[in-house]
Parts: C-alpha cells; sequence; structure tokens
C-alpha cells in the first residue's frame, strides 16, 4: 500500500544557533577506520550540547503522556512479532537482483544480533552490490535491541527512524561534535557496501544511528524528514541567523518543498523560486511569502528581476543553472548553498568579481549528522498533509507462520 505524505511545518520555533563548532541525490564514501571511539558518554554528552533549547516546547508531562499512549498501542501488535526475534535470522525484502531490473521478493540472512544493533520492524519507508534492498528513509518499530544498547537508548517497542547515514568513525573532531555528515574517514550510507534498507520487513542498524520519533510526529510524515528533511534543515540551521532574513528556495520539489516549510518556520522571509509557474499555489500554502517563476528572477520576463534580493538563497534543484546567475540575486555579504546535486559531474564557475566585491559566498551541504538529527528539533515542528514531492511506502508485511517460512526456503 503506497501512503502519500507532505511534511508540513505547524509551528514556530524562534531560531536558535548551536554551541558546537563546525567539524542528498546522496552520495557516501566508505567507512572502514578502525581507531578506538571514545567513551559513549563524551559522545552523547557532545550531541546533546548541539540541540537548541529554543526548539524544545510543550511541557514534559503532555509528551510523557503522548509517549505513553503510542507505547500502548504499539506494544500490542507488535508483541507476537518480537518473540524469537534474536533468534531469527532470515529476513523478507524487496531486491534488486541487477542493474535496470524491477524490485522482486527476496531473502537474505542477517547473522547475530550483534551489540551495538538494533532490529527495527519498518513500517514506513520514503523511496530514493547487487542483489541489494533499497530505501533510506526507513521508519518503524524496534524488536529486537543488542546487549551493547544502553538502557536509556531504543528499547523493543520504541517507534525509530533510520535516515542515510548508517556509520562513520566517530572518532575524529566532526563526529565527536555530532557531525558525522562530514567525517574525516568518510560516513557510510544505509544501502552502500553491501547493506541493505528498508524495503524490508525487519532493518538492522548501529543503534547509533537510529532516532526515537517524536510521538506527536507520524511515521508517513516522519519518513521524508530522515534524509530530505535533514538535507535542507541542516544548511537553514547554519546559515539562517537572524530573524527576517529574505531566504530564496530554488526548486519546489522534494528537497525543496520542506525548505520553504523550515525556512518559515525559523523567521525567514521566503521567496519560492521554480520554472513551474503552476507551483505556485502550493508554495505559498507551505509557507513561501510569495513566489517567482525563474525567468522573471532572472529578469528574462517583464518584472527586472530579483537581482540583489536575497542573504540566503539554497538551490535545491538538481538542473545544471549558471553560478553567475544564482549569485546575482544575492546581496553583499550573502550566501548561495548548492543542495542538489546535477549528474554529469559539472563545475561550478563563480564569476570572482561578484564574489570579491560583494563578499559573497558559495557552500555546499549534504544531509547531517546527529547534532542535527535528535530527530530531531525539527520534526517535533512538522506535521502531515498532502502530498505530491515525497512518496512514502507503508509496509504490510504479515508474519509468516514457521512451516509457510519453511516451505518457501525449500522451494
Amino acid at each position: 500500500m503506497l501512503t502519500h505524505s507532505l511534511s508540513r511545518a505547524v509551528s514556530r520555533p524562534p531560531h536558535s544557533r548551536t554551541r558546537s563548532s563546525r567539524c542528498g541525490g546522496c552520495s557516501s564514501s566508505g567507512c572502514c577506520c578502525a581507531a578506538v571511539a571514545p567513551p559513549r558518554r563524551c559522545r552523547r554528552a557532545a550531541a546533546a550540547a548541539a540541540v537548541p533549547r529554543a526548539f524544545r516546547e510543550g511541557s514534559e508531562q503532555q509528551q510523557q503522556q503522548q509517549q505513553q499512549q503510542q507505547q500502548q498501542q504499539a506494544k500490542p501488535q507488535d508483541a507476537g512479532f518480537r518473540v524469537g526475534q534474536g533468534a531469527r535470522l532470515s529476513r523478507r525484502g524487496m531486491a534488486v537482483a541487477e542493474k535496470k531490473a524491477k524490485l522482486a521478493p527476496w531473502r537474505h540472512d542477517v547473522g547475530p544480533l550483534g551489540p551495538q544493533e538494533v532490529d527495527i520492524r519498518v513500517t514506513h519507508n520514503g523511496v530514493s552490490k547487487f542483489p541489494f534492498i533499497p530505501g533510506h528513509e526507513v521508519v518503524g518499530v524496534v524488536v529486537a535491541v543488542g546487549e551493547a544498547v544502553p538502557q536509556g537508548g531504543l528499547q523493543p517497542g520504541d517507534r525509530a527512524g533510520v535516515g542515510w547515514i548508517a556509520g562513520s568513525c566517530r572518532a575524529c573532531a566532526a563526529c565527536l561534535r555530532g557531525e558525522e555528515n562530514v567525517c574525516e574517514s568518510g560516513y557510510t550510507g544505509l544501502i552502500v557496501n553491501g547493506a541493505h534498507g528498508g524495503f524490508q520487513d525487519v532493518c538492522r542498524v548501529n543503534a547509533d544511528f537510529a532516532y526515537k520519533i517524536p510521538p506527536g510526529l507520524d511515521s508517513a510524515s516522519a519518513a521524508p524528514l530522515l534524509c530530505a528533511g535533514i538535507t535542507v534543515y541542516s544548511p537553514l540551521r547554519r546559515h539562517l541567523t537572524r530573524p527576517g532574513m529574505r531566504v530564496g528556495v530554488l526548486g519546489v520539489g522534494g528537497l525543496g518543498h520542506l525548505a520553504l516549510q523550515y525556512a518559515a518556520k525559523m523567521g525567514a522571509d521566503v521567496t519560492a523560486l521554480d520554472v513551474a509557474p503552476d507551483k505556485e499555489h502550493e508554495a505559498l500554502s507551505m509557507g513561501a511569502h510569495r513566489f517567482v517563476t525563474w525567468g522573471a528572477a532572472t529578469g528574462g520576463q517583464q518584472g527586472g528581476g530579483l537581482q540583489g534580493h536575497f542573504d540566503l538563497l539554497l538551490n535545491c534543484a538538481s538542473a545544471k543553472i549558471d553560478a553567475g546567475q544564482l549569485m546575482g540575486l544575492l546581496k553583499n555579504n550573502g550566501t548561495v548553498v548548492q543542495v542538489g546535486i546535477p549528474g554529469g559531474q559539472p563545475l561550478l564557475q563563480v564569476p570572482l568579481q561578484d564574489l570579491v566585491f560583494g563578499q559573497k559566498k558559495v557552500a555546499g551541504t549534504i544531509v547531517g549528522g546527529r547534532a542535527d538529527m535528535q530527530v530531531n528539533e525539527a520534526m517535533d515542528h512538522v506535521a502531515s498533509g498532502k502530498a505530491r514531492y515525497r512518496v512514502v511506502l507503508t509496509s504490510d508485511w504479515q508474519e509468516q507462520s514457521e512451516q509457510q517460512q519453511q516451505q518457501q526456503q525449500q522451494q
């Protein structure tokens, strides 16, 4: 069953900056660092220190009541499923067997549960070495935890989510700040190096990169936030430094529709930019204060353009766009952040005169680390709406009897 979900922000948190210093199409590099990680307590403290208090709202009593209600609803339906999970090594999923092949049912063995691993029964998943099981916006219910997972961490029955990053060295300066997305040894993506994603009944991941989903956020809305959401939230958190900044979001699509909502709720004056004029109504409903077509913004149509208008411009489009045009829309001291990644490994040619005399900046960004996640202060301010830009798959796996499983394995 397909559940369409468009996440929408519903409350406005005051902007806050982290006290920690700084160390997608998604891409990744493997992480094989054998360095010994620092004590877990230090890592948790470093990540906790990066969470802005300004984003926390609601009484603690209300949050506890919501969490208790959710656990009462989740545990009965999964109680039977959790029985024997520690010994169940075979998993069912939808896998791609070879290039250009279609998804098809597939089984694989996962081996014993590692000390720091958790098993998550997948309920929702965002769409994005053969054979491999795709899916890297995973939400489900924890059904088993390793012996080294701390008591205060994830426990069976908790609702949890997993994004794109599934591992890093956790010993470098970036990782200690909770910025695993720029790990000095390179982070590991969820579906690379033979690992499998969320198109299966139970997904096994490292507990450090699985996050509790807030009680007030439904699973279908949470799934897109684990990759697309954090990809646009992270640069806004870093570069949106004061209320009232003029922020432009180019490309109202899978990334841009979330950037509009975050920027508006973070107190920015938001302009949506796109080549398609039929997106105006939706962009305004997502929090944009105005909508301008790309042609009009650059002066290609009547209206004079928006040269020198923006303090911050997020380019979420996947098409190749002239850097001179992007920078021309910035105020002096403005910043353009490249979020989308066009194919073909294009080069970015920056006009040096504009860069130097306007003191402008060009930045890049890639997903987000645990300091940004905290599944996350941003998630607490986003609720569901009708979908156009992100599709979420709702899992309807039915647990089979041991006899049925044996029959399938023999076949």
